[in-house]
């Protein structure tokens, strides 16, 4: 890709960008949020046409009307925001778009060789679900996995990878880690996107750096660390967070602000869960992928029915039907899919921070603009949303910026209690770092802040104690002090 160039309304999101990635080379593409690297992948998958530029493979200049010419030529892209169908199943996923036939001119859909193939990819990637299993029915671990399994059984020359990695646990991050290199070593090309800069370390063969648009460096193999990478991105060499402090210890006997009594799921019915969380405390909830985390946090929080137990809040209990109940009682979470759960992406910046505190801007049912727009403008600020104004579309965003949207909604309502459900996933050094202050800035002012994380680092370091999962139960709760990955990890596979 040579002087590649692509303008939005009010934006230039690439200025003359450069990048190339050999056969057989894995070329890791780092940045913060908003400096172009989904946008230049989209050049490369035909779903942008660029303002100038061009794309050549095997140095022949190459034109891309769409995904299909992008396809022909053999470019696979896992886009960071999984594009699959949730009403098909895993199969009708992996072949959407390039479906086989049987029958001759009848053209029946050959449904046994596609659910064969489908099943012997995800197999490959340590990934056994049925091939039948309609996607909605699926984590979004299990949808990362489908959404691999179709890139690779189009045996694509090159390989494009946004984020990977941002929903699986470390023993599925690993087998797709040795996927790609067996990958790279059959000569494949493969572009790896990452804020995970430790996996860029042990990984990519070459590191490209996109600043604000731009090309900020390239790093060989020899070069690659953190550090190096971090001043590239950022310009500078990141300031060191300060040492994280334990919460002060809650009096003996003091009320929870929030416990759960016997909280069973869904997804386990049968297993119980019973915490406590008091205020201006983080508890980390850490687990393997499949332990029940996130489905405790939407029953916490209303967004999935309880099977059975009590929420306390204040010692008191409270009846939780719905997210509506959740939010009036001051619970109020932050999800793991921010595009179909956290935001609405065709609704502005503006709309999306005041939308659940909309009554505190009204008067007479009428919205103050005013008000909204000015409370709206200095929560944006304050979590430095990169956007061309509070008045553009949240879908326009990358998706770091509409995390820090997500998050910006809830400062208004001052919550009693917060879930954050992989704050981090998907976002950058820089934007991390700032999540993790808003984190404990709630924790201090008197929130019981629950953050779930599926980064082992992210946990260790920002929580006061950490409760671990597995099947749907707690299988441990470790003090500030004891808290290691290695003890963690224990629990996970109790």
């Amino acid at each position: 890709m040579s002087e590649i160039s692509k303008r939005f309304p009010g934006v230039v999101a690439l200025d003359r960008v450069n990048l190339e990635v050999a056969a057989g080379e894995i070329v890791g593409l780092v940045g913060e949020n908003g400096a172009g690297k989904s946008t230049l992948m989209k050049v490369l998958s035909g779903v942008h046409r660029a303002d100038s530029g061009v794309i050549a493979i095997d140095g022949v200049p190459a034109v891309l009307h769409g995904p299909a010419d992008a396809a022909r030529l053999g470019i696979a892209i896992i886009h960071q925001e999984l594009e699959l169908v949730d009403t098909l199943d895993a199969a009708a996923n992996v072949f959407l778009g390039r479906e086989l036939h049987r029958g001759g001119p009848l053209r029946l859909l050959d449904r046994t060789r596609m659910e064969a193939d489908t099943e012997r990819q995800l197999v490959r990637i340590g990934a056994p679900i049925p091939p039948r299993t309609i996607v909605r029915r699926l984590s979004t671990a299990q949808q990362q996995f489908v959404a691999i399994a179709r890139a690779l059984s189009m045996n694509a020359r090159l390989l494009v990878l946004d984020e990977p990695t941002a929903s699986l646990g470390s023993g599925e991050a690993e087998r797709l880690h040795a996927l790609l290199r067996d990958l790279r070593e059959h000569g494949t090309a493969i572009v790896y996107i990452s804020h995970r800069l430790r996996e860029i370390e042990a990984l990519a063969d070459r590191a490209a750096v996109l600043r604000d648009g731009r090309n900020a460096g390239v790093l060989p193999r020899g070069e690659i660390t953190r550090d190096r990478l971090v001043q590239l991105m950022v310009g500078r060499a990141l300031e060191q967070a300060p040492e994280r402090q334990t919460a002060p210890a809650s009096a003996p006997g003091a009320t929870a602000r929030l416990q759960l009594e016997g909280v069973r799921t869904g997804r386990y019915p049968a297993a119980e869960v019973s915490l406590a969380v008091h205020a201006g405390e983080v508890l980390g909830v850490a687990g393997l992928i499949g332990a029940g985390r996130s489905e405790l946090a939407e029953a916490i929080c209303g967004a999935a029915p309880r099977r059975g137990g009590r929420v306390l809040l204040d010692g008191a209990p409270v009846a939780i039907h719905s997210a509506r109940d959740a939010i009036r009682a001051g619970i109020c979470l932050v999800p793991e899919d921010r595009r179909h759960r956290g935001v609405i992406g065709a609704m502005t910046v503006r709309e999306n921070i005041t939308l659940p505190a909309l009554a505190s801007y009204s008067r007479l049912g009428l919205v103050r603009r005013a008000a909204e727009a000015q409370a709206a403008g200095e929560i944006a600020r304050m979590l430095t949303v990169r956007a061309p104004s509070i008045e553009a579309a949240v879908a326009t965003l990358s998706g770091g910026n509409q995390q820090k949207v997500v998050l910006g909604k809830w400062l208004a309502r001052r919550p009693r209690v917060i879930v954050f459900d992989e704050p981090t996933q998907g976002v950058d050094v820089g934007a991390k770092a700032e999540i993790h202050r808003l984190v404990r800035r709630l924790a201090d002012e008197g929130a019981a802040v629950v953050m779930i994380s599926s980064d082992m680092d992210e946990i260790v370091a920002e929580s006061d104690r950490v409760a671990v999962m597995h099947e749907g139960r707690i299988t441990g709760i470790l003090d500030r002090a004891a808290c290691t990955p290695e003890s963690i990890m224990r629990l996970a596979v109790a």
